[in-house]
């Protein structure tokens, strides 16, 4: 839909049957699929790669340059996937050299105000809640939800189907199937309402819940309780997740709860 009082770059390509609402400003080197509605005082920067049937709300600025010193302008991307939603004033830099581009996957929610820094990847059907704010590097897996006014360490990876209370400080990375929540950011448990709301079955849920107890709640060091579980526990595709997270950690994973801490 051509909007007169819109600016469109010429060289911007723009579907069928997109709705772009008055004073939109759309730079050249992007892209809008299909059935997606942009709303009014949206601006979309180069590198914007925007799927099928998003919704981008009044205020957001995609694709902005990061703000990263060591930017020399590089040509970068920002992608985001079909049916995504991305409500007031969320801004999202595109990535660097070191990943080329920051991703936001399909049938997510960045709700209002949501910042996300350069080179995240953001897997699908994920929610950032109000305020959120990810610095650059960040990496969440599928199904991960973040409440409200948290912020995200550089470089920290969070697990999928795992939820992290809002207000949380993020510093190291969390495993998959969990939740998160205190100061320091502890093991609060597995994430088992998600999990059975996604098709995961009892007996799944319980065996998840086995390998964070013995992760967490043993007196066992992360190591050791690593090696316990891949001996005594038998294969799966969640077992193998949570050991190659746990084993392929950087930053170190979250603490596990203690009756101490409170």
């Amino acid at each position: 839909m051509n909007q007169p009082l819109a600016y469109i770059h010429p060289q911007a390509k723009i579907a069928d049957n997109v709705v772009i609402e008055p004073f939109v400003t759309i730079h050249k080197d992007v892209e809008i699929g299909e059935g997606s509605w942009i709303g009014s005082n949206v601006t979309i920067m180069p590198g914007a790669r925007i799927g099928k049937n998003c919704k981008i709300f009044p205020g957001a600025v995609i694709s902005a340059i990061p703000q990263d010193l060591k930017f020399k302008g590089e040509e970068t991307q920002t992608v985001i996937g079909d049916n995504t939603i991305i409500r007031e004033c969320v801004t999202i830099n595109r990535g660097t050299r070191d990943r080329w581009q920051t991703v936001i996957g399909a049938n997510c929610l960045l709700m209002a105000y949501v910042h996300v820094a350069h080179d995240c990847f953001i897997g699908n059907n994920c929610i950032l809640a109000n305020s959120v704010n990810l610095a650059g590097h960040v990496v969440i897996g599928d199904w991960g939800i973040i409440g409200g006014v948290s912020a995200v360490h550089q470089f920290v990876k969070i697990g999928q189907h795992s939820m992290i209370s809002g207000g949380s400080l993020v510093r190291k990375d969390v495993p998959p199937f969990v939740k998160a929540a205190r100061e320091p950011l502890s093991y609060a448990g597995v994430n088992s309402i998600g999990l059975r709301r996604r098709g995961f079955s009892s007996e799944k849920i319980s065996e998840i819940q086995e390998i964070y107890r013995i992760l967490f709640l043993s007196k066992h060091n992360t190591n050791t309780a690593l090696e316990f579980i891949e001996t005594e526990m038998k294969a799966s595709v969640e077992r193998d997740e949570i050991l190659g997270f746990i084993r392929e950690s950087t930053r170190g994973i979250m603490k596990g709860y203690s009756f101490l801490d409170e």
